[in-house]
């Protein structure tokens, strides 16, 4: 397990379409994908359940990955959500 407290740098934070991407990213690994706030824990890969998570840009999350591709699920993860894919 590896996790990582990430800013999300997207503007205009994570609204319908940056929502999809993630997931469609996240879903790109084998491994499980969390994405933390101070009150929820949601799979990445639940397209409905980040939809809940409302994040707007510059909110700090916590990443949580457990699996076999954890190093890199992580690192794609980060990649995306500051912008930088």
């Amino acid at each position: 397990m590896v996790s990582k407290t990430v800013k999300i740098e997207i503007q205009g934070g994570l609204e319908a379409r940056p929502v999809a991407m993630l997931v469609q990213v996240a879903s790109q690994y084998e491994s499980s994908i969390y994405i933390e706030t101070e009150s929820k824990r949601i799979n990445a890969k639940s397209i409905m359940g980040m939809m809940t998570l409302g994040l707007p840009a510059n909110e700090e999350v916590v990443v949580t990955v457990v699996g076999a591709d954890e190093e890199q699920a992580l690192a794609g993860i980060e990649s995306y959500l500051t912008g930088k894919n």
